[in-house]
């Protein structure tokens, strides 16, 4: 992949939504709650008032709405701004 985020930008690998059942149903991926935590793929370099907090590898915490979509060679990733993460694990 040679996706490079500019300015204070992340790229994001959502965690995998879990698979939950209740009572014997099966929960469509439809249905599946968005998952809220991934793994940081790609940092850009921040910003000359704010610099990059976050590195490869990190696993974070981000709001339900937070980020565009992408998908890159098959697998969807999200694209958000370093402050739209809440907190790093």
């Amino acid at each position: 992949m040679t996706l490079k985020p500019l300015s204070d930008r992340v790229l994001i690998k959502p965690a995998p939504a879990e698979q939950k059942t209740a009572g014997g149903i099966i929960i469509p991926d439809s249905a599946k709650e968005k998952p809220l935590k991934g793994e940081v793929i790609a940092v850009g370099p921040g910003t000359k008032d704010e610099a990059m907090q976050l590195a490869v590898g990190d696993s974070v915490l981000y709001g339900k709405y937070s980020g565009t979509e992408i998908e890159l060679d098959g697998e969807k990733y999200l694209i958000m701004r370093q402050s739209d993460i809440l907190a790093k694990f």
